[in-house]
């Protein structure tokens, strides 16, 4: 058995980290993850986990699920989206938050807010983001090709953390040509940050190509020290597997492979604990309308207000039914539902009995890549010169 991934106190096992998705990893897709993960989900069977008050402590947290990302002046600045973002299900534990920020002033507050107010159990630090409105401000996969400003961030964040764990997440580098994750890992193990993911993917990859898991294993070579999560092309459990067995990674986080499976989860702990492919979900439809109707109504409960979860939810369907034998005009219907009453109605009339497709655990969500990475102009003349960082880059208070 793989030993668990100790992030600070928290102990992780198996060692599968949920990675932060904007507009994904809110807290109704966290508690149906970790639902999932501790075997009450619905396919399993069986109710949620506990009576909710978060006293159940079982030997190991059975994975890490992390928020969305969070910008650091937001956070700061109290912005209301922001402040709805960070509020965890109180069965959470450990409670995980994901910054991004490119001043290390404003990260320092931020970090000491979380602390000092007691919002979460861990920090993440994204520098992987590879969007355009995150680059091109010098931040995300942007930002470790600043040498010294990464350091500046990370010395900010870890000595403004209160003890609590830091933890960061990155690629490859901006592109082929400016490979910055082994000088990245580097300063991040001296500077004490106590866990490092990488994507197997430059920027500039976006989310096209293959993920290097190559590159994975040189990381932990370079930093035997610290933790090392690999990511990317994890569509399935055995994919988790064979990520630890081929690179000698810590664990993994998976990201677009959950989207429409938060029973993934499930899969991770059975295989982790030796179980076969015969032990992983295969629902059948009904089983996944019944997750999306549970789905789309702890949306509507989260947001004060029903149909804002239904819409909410919209983007969740494609995912949900990939595979299934629905036919076009069903899943425009459910993709246009405006009502659980109404979403319930029309899952209600789909073929229950429908089996768990073939070929549906393979890649989804997006699978493009990008030409050219968006930066601040100058940003690859000197790999430590930081005067590219503009003052607008801390200026974001959309709430991630």
């Amino acid at each position: 058995m793989t030993p668990p991934l100790h992030i600070g106190p928290h102990a992780v096992q198996p060692p599968v980290v949920l990675a932060p998705m904007a507009g994904i990893t809110n807290a109704p897709f966290r508690t149906l993850c970790r639902e999932f993960a501790e075997g009450a989900g619905p396919v399993q069977g069986g109710s949620a986990p506990g009576d909710g008050s978060g006293d159940e402590k079982p030997p190991y947290n059975k994975g890490l699920f992390v928020s969305e990302m969070i910008t650091t002046r937001a956070l700061v600045e109290r912005n209301a989206k922001t402040m709805q973002l960070v509020r965890f299900d109180k069965s959470e534990r450990p409670r995980s938050i994901q910054l991004y920020g490119v001043d290390p002033v404003t990260v320092g507050k931020a970090v000491r807010m979380i602390a000092d107010e007691d919002l979460a159990d861990h920090i993440d630090l994204n520098f992987g983001c590879p969007v355009p409105k995150v680059t091109r401000r010098g931040g995300g996969s942007a930002l470790p090709y600043k040498r010294r400003l990464l350091r500046a961030i990370l010395h900010e964040a870890v000595g403004s953390a209160g003890g609590l764990p830091v933890t960061m997440k990155m690629r490859k580098g901006i592109d082929d040509a400016h490979l910055t994750y082994l000088d990245a890992g580097r300063i991040a193990a001296d500077e004490g940050i106590t866990a490092i993911a990488l994507h197997g993917r430059t920027a500039a990859q976006h989310y096209g190509g293959t993920a290097d898991w190559d590159a994975v294993a040189r990381l932990k070579e370079a930093v035997p020290e610290v933790p090392v999560l690999g990511n990317g092309d994890i569509w399935s459990a055995g994919d988790a597997l064979r990520m630890v067995r081929e690179t000698g990674c810590d664990g993994v986080v998976v990201g677009r492979g959950c989207l429409g499976r938060p029973w993934l989860f499930g899969d991770l702990v059975e295989a982790f604990a030796g179980a076969g492919e015969e032990a992983y979900a295969r629902p059948s439809f009904g089983e996944v309308a019944r997750v999306m109707l549970r789905h789309a109504t702890m949306l509507g409960e989260w947001l004060g207000d029903e149909a804002r979860g239904v819409i909410d939810f919209r983007k969740h369907v494609a995912w949900y039914t990939k595979g299934f034998s629905l036919g076009s005009q069903a899943r425009q219907r459910l993709a246009v539902a405006a009502s659980l009453e109404e979403l319930a109605g029309l899952l209600e009339a789909l073929d229950h009995d429908e089996p768990w497709p073939h070929g549906a655990d393979g890649p989804r969500g997006r699978t493009h890549g990008r030409n050219k990475v968006v930066l601040p102009e100058g940003w690859l003349d000197d790999p430590y010169d930081c005067a590219g960082v503009g003052v607008d880059a801390e200026l974001d208070t959309s709430g991630g």
